[in-house]
C-alpha cells in the first residue's frame, strides 16, 4: 500500500478500509434512532480512518487495523456526541427521574420500583414510561455518555495517558461496575445483552419476552439509575 515515493497510498487504503468503516457503522446504527443515517456514520468514519493515515506510527507496536478501528469507531461516536437530539424538555424531565432515582434510594436503602419513582414524580404509571420512551430515544450511546460525563477520555482521543489519568479512570470503572451490580436484576440482564452481547432492542425484547419499546423503558431507567449512583456526591 505505498507509492513508488515510499509513501502510504491513501486512496488504496482507504479503498481496502471501507468494508470496516461500512461494519462499525452498520454495528453502531442498530444502537440507534433511526433519523441516524448510516451515510453519515460511514462518512465521519473515513474522517477518522483518514486521521488514522495521518497519525499512525509503526514504531508504537499497535498493528495498523487496531489503530484505524479504534480511530474509525471514535469519530464516529463523536459525531453523534455533536448532534443535540433531545429537546430542554425531554433534558429536564431526564434530570427529574435521575434525582427521583437518587432519593429514592437513599430512602428506601435498595433500587427503587418502577411504580415507586412513578409515584415520587407524581406521575401516572402510563405517563412515566412514556417519559423514559422519550429519554431513551433522545439518548445516543447513553453508556458510553455516561463514561465519558465521568472523566472517561472520549473514544476518539488519542495518546498514552498520564499514571494519574490511568488511576481516576481505573477507579470510574469500578465504580460503574458497581453501580451495574446494583441494578434489578432484569435491567442488569439488558444491559449485559445490549453493550456485551450486542443484541438489537428486538432481540432483547426476545429473550426478556417484552416489547422493543418495552426495552428502550427498562433500558433508560437502567441508565437513570447508572447516573444516580454516579453523580459526584452520591
Amino acid at each position: 500500500m505505498y507509492t513508488a515515493q515510499g509513501k502510504i497510498d491513501q486512496n488504496a487504503m482507504l479503498e481496502q478500509y471501507l468494508p470496516v468503516v461500512r461494519r462499525q457503522a452498520l454495528t453502531l446504527q442498530v444502537k440507534l434512532p433511526a433519523a441516524v443515517e448510516l451515510d453519515d456514520l460511514i462518512q465521519a468514519g473515513m474522517v477518522g480512518l483518514l486521521d488514522a493515515l495521518g497519525r499512525f506510527d509503526a514504531k508504537a507496536g499497535a498493528s495498523f487495523t487496531t489503530f484505524a478501528s479504534q480511530r474509525i469507531r471514535g469519530a464516529m461516536i463523536d459525531e453523534l456526541r455533536t448532534r443535540d437530539w433531545m429537546p430542554r424538555s425531554v433534558r429536564r424531565n431526564a434530570r427529574s427521574v435521575d434525582a427521583s432515582v437518587r432519593r429514592l434510594e437513599q430512602q428506601l436503602g435498595r433500587p427503587p420500583e418502577e411504580r415507586e419513582i412513578a409515584a415520587d414524580l407524581d406521575m401516572p404509571m402510563d405517563v412515566y414510561r412514556q417519559l423514559l420512551s422519550d429519554t431513551n430515544n433522545g439518548h445516543l450511546l447513553p453508556f458510553e455518555e455516561l463514561v465519558a460525563e465521568s472523566g472517561e477520555p472520549q473514544a476518539g482521543a488519542g495518546g498514552p495517558q498520564s499514571p494519574f489519568a490511568a488511576l481516576v479512570d481505573s477507579q470510574q470503572r469500578e465504580q460503574l461496575v458497581e453501580a451495574i451490580s446494583a441494578l434489578p436484576e432484569r435491567e442488569k440482564q439488558l444491559m449485559a445483552l445490549y453493550y456485551q452481547e450486542e443484541l438489537n432492542l428486538k432481540e432483547i425484547g426476545a429473550v426478556l419476552g417484552v416489547t422493543e419499546s418495552r426495552v428502550c423503558q427498562l433500558h433508560s431507567q437502567a441508565v437513570s439509575r447508572l447516573r444516580a449512583r454516579m453523580a459526584p456526591d452520591s
